[in-house]
């Protein structure tokens, strides 16, 4: 029952997460799944990637029947996210676990920080930068490199530093960012899923594995009908609260079980 519950509430945190804001499921399942049931955090960063894929894919379908998704200009930046998302998680799969473990409490803690500083900011409009030349050819690959050697070590950040990056690099309108993120970010999860279970060499545990999935879908269809009638200063203010109380509970926990 324990097992289930911890389950669904990092589910919750997830969806909502993802329906809120875009963001990645890695953000709060690995770091819970490490702290609250002692899941290998290779494992962990595995079903986190796992859940991610039906949330996104039911994203980009939406925004795909609205025709909000462009893959003529980042093209490039989606075969890099793919290649590099296997290269992080095989680099991950060779670090010690107690390592990833630190990385994705504290990631969670930072990134809960981060929206709660957004929520307090007013936000200026930003100028796109129009990239000519090499520059224009090998900026979507470099980025896409970053973002996949991310999403695959440490299963976060994905569906944002894409958007950042679809936005500001390569001009995107947002409703095209969000649905070309959202697309590229089914399919890198479902790599970077089947990377981590392939080096791992075992399937996670059903129950665990079904619990979040399940509950991530759910919350994110509610989390993004909620966000569309939302004010993004109230979405930013509520995703940082709940990551920033999630990862300060999670570290002191930690700390806890080490004494």
């Amino acid at each position: 029952m324990e097992t289930i519950f911890i389950c669904i509430l990092a589910g919750m945190g997830a969806g909502l997460g993802t329906g809120f804001a875009g963001m990645s499921a890695a953000v709060v399942i690995s770091p819970m799944l490490i702290t609250f049931l002692g899941v290998n955090p290779f494992e962990a960063i595995g079903i986190a990637l796992a859940s991610d894929v039906l949330a996104s894919a039911i994203s980009a379908y939406t925004y795909g029947k609205n025709k909000n998704i462009d893959l003529k200009r980042s093209k490039s930046m989606f075969i890099s996210v793919l290649i590099f998302t296997g290269i992080g998680a095989f680099i991950a799969h060779q670090v010690p676990t107690t390592t990833m473990g630190n990385l994705s409490v504290f990631g969670s803690l930072l990134m809960g920080i981060n929206f709660l500083k957004k929520s307090f900011v007013e936000e200026k409009p930003k100028e796109h930068k129009e990239f000519t030349g090499k520059l224009k050819t090998l900026m979507p690959i470099l980025c896409g490199c970053s973002v996949g050697f991310v999403c695959g070590f440490i299963g976060a950040g994905g569906g944002i530093m894409m958007l950042i990056l679809l936005t500001t690099v390569l001009g995107y309108e947002l409703k095209t960012a969000v649905g070309t993120s959202v697309f590229i970010m089914t399919f890198t999860a479902l790599f970077g899923a089947t990377s981590h279970f392939t080096l791992q060499g075992a399937f996670p545990d059903p129950l665990i594995f079904g619990t979040c999935v399940l509950s991530t879908l759910f919350f994110a269809y509610y989390g993004a009908r909620f966000a569309n009638k939302a004010q993004p200063k109230i979405l930013n203010r509520t995703t940082g609260t709940v990551l920033a109380t999630l990862g300060v509970v999670m570290i002191v926990t930690q700390q806890m079980q080490g004494m």
